[in-house]
């Protein structure tokens, strides 16, 4: 076929012209491949474990790639920019880092997402999540390695410390009081609660109370006791309507006396006619005792068993050649008086307040 053809132009063409027309043809063919040439460029393509050295009339690096059938993802990882020109001399390196997907679970949302990364901690980079100092990763570790399928799920932790508080209640104390009535209470000091504090450590893993842990307790306040007094003196209400507070109690006998000649074997204008044994006037309130028995200067009452009157009140400052042992001998100022009285039997009280000012010499504010 080309031995007819070359015949051919040899019978159409003369000799010069045909040299002519193989010149033009050699010279297309060079300036062709040098064009070639020169638009040709190295490239060097890193796809994973896999390397791609070619030649490409690609201007950048996107042409290279769609030339040389190589797809990219947007979520793949490419060096370089697609738009970047790739250049004419010596070789042009394009690394591709293929995306992968994998699960991340955290904060309440579980999200698939295509990453590159290499390791767990950039991944967690890239999306924004910083890990808490108590947080905790099932799955893997931030320097785990990122495969295909991986599942990741990010558990949030954090403590708390929680106080609670509860009172200490305060005791009662009771403590005698000489002052005070039997029956009566008088409150000497206010009790109030005190305040103990608890601490507990509770943990939280992604917002859900999860232990509680015993930490320590302290005591914010004591608790001050509640003081009270109760009375200790003996007391009753006598048929007068007097409050006699005593301290113990004698049952004797009697009798009645006056200043009369007859009970003191004096008379009126003789020396200490009327002055009893402790200096006191006599006068009713005044009685006669054994001073073995009751003290003189004693304060007591006197009362009369059942119905009759009460004597009263009274103070021991006389004594008498007669009263011994457990008898007394009660002042009136008249002889009939003395008279209906003649002998009874007594209950005597000694009388709580013995210091009672309203007991002074030659005065008896007792006598009725």
């Amino acid at each position: 076929m080309g031995s007819y053809f070359l015949q051919h132009i040899r019978r159409i063409l003369p000799l010069k012209q045909m040299a002519l027309l193989v010149l033009i043809s050699i010279l297309a063919i060079a300036v062709g491949t040098q064009a070639f040439a020169a638009a040709c460029r190295d490239i060097t393509i890193l796809d994973g474990n896999a390397t791609l050295v070619a030649k490409t009339m690609g201007y950048d690096a996107q042409q290279a790639l769609n030339q040389l059938d190589v797809t990219v993802t947007p979520h793949d990882y490419v060096n370089l920019s697609l738009d970047t020109p790739l250049s004419p001399d010596g070789t042009n390196l394009l690394e591709i880092r293929r995306a992968v997907p994998m699960t991340l679970a955290v904060d309440g949302a579980e999200n698939e997402i295509m990453t590159w990364r290499s390791t767990v901690k950039d991944v967690l980079k890239d999306e924004g999540i910083v890990l808490g100092s108590l947080d905790q990763m099932v799955g893997g570790t931030e320097l785990s390695s990122v495969m295909p399928g991986m599942a990741l799920r990010i558990i949030r932790v954090r403590m708390e410390a929680l106080s609670e508080y509860e009172d200490i209640p305060y005791d009662v104390l009771e403590q005698p009081n000489k002052m005070l009535n039997e029956g009566e209470t008088q409150v000497v000091q206010a009790g109030v609660d005190g305040q103990l504090e608890s601490v507990f450590r509770i943990v939280y893993e992604d917002g859900k109370p999860i232990s509680r842990t015993f930490v320590q307790e302290r005591i914010l306040s004591e608790p001050i006791n509640r003081i009270i007094d109760f009375g200790t003196v003996k007391n009753f209400t006598s048929h007068r309507g007097d409050l006699v507070r005593y301290s113990k109690t004698l049952d004797l006998k009697a009798t009645a006396y006056t200043a009369s000649f007859a009970d003191t074997g004096k008379s009126p204008g003789d020396y200490g006619f009327g002055i009893t044994r402790t200096g006191i006037r006599a006068r009713e309130g005044v009685i006669a005792v054994d001073p073995r028995v009751i003290p003189l200067g004693t304060k007591v009452y006197v009362e009369v068993p059942g119905s009759a009157p009460d004597y009263g009140f009274a103070i021991a400052a006389d004594i008498g050649s007669a009263i011994k042992g457990k008898l007394i001998d009660l002042y009136f100022d008249t002889t009939q008086q003395a008279k209906n009285w003649g002998r009874r039997s007594v209950r005597v009280y000694i009388l709580n307040e013995q210091n009672d000012a309203r007991w002074k010499q030659n005065e008896n504010p007792c006598a009725k």
